[in-house]
């Protein structure tokens, strides 16, 4: 039986890529909690035993359809939501805790179709975002992955 995702026990793990093509990211629109309905990259959870580099991979095959070229981590960020959300921070039961380690990417194969648990995948112009309600962090992260292409700092 595969951990709870919701009030879990221990943090859970998660991968992440900004897929870049040209001047267009990959977003996904989320079919489920937490952040339904939101634009966000594609990703999920590391299955135990499973190295951070094939589960990005995997998730991109099953929530996208595409095969990527990894070009290396752009960033990691932590999500802590706690139960009930309107509780102070610092209080009441954690109802998701992810890590989730994120990768810079270029698509390398596939077709872009939604699977998995994205209600919809898209291309979108990077200067488009503002448009997108899109999760916390994405605009910055999309940020530091383009910088990485284009062969920058990340920092």
């Amino acid at each position: 039986m595969p951990p709870s995702r919701e009030f879990p026990d221990a943090p859970r793990v998660g991968v992440g890529a900004v897929v870049l093509e040209a001047d267009r990211v990959l977003l996904v629109r989320r079919g489920e909690a937490p952040s339904r309905g939101k634009w966000s990259i594609p990703g999920g959870l590391v299955h135990l035993g499973e190295r951070i580099e094939d589960a990005v991979r995997r998730e991109l095959r099953e929530e996208c359809g595409l095969e990527i070229h990894l070009l290396g981590v752009c960033g990691v960020i932590e999500r802590v939501r706690r139960d009930p959300e309107d509780a102070p921070a610092d209080s009441g039961r954690v109802r998701y805790h992810y890590v989730i380690v994120d990768f810079a990417a270029v698509p390398a194969g596939g077709t872009l179709c939604a699977g998995s648990d994205a209600a919809e995948a898209a291309w979108v112009p990077v200067a488009d975002l503002a448009r997108y309600d899109t999760t916390d962090g994405l605009a910055d992260m999309v940020c530091r992955a383009v910088r990485m292409r284009q062969g920058g700092t990340i920092g």
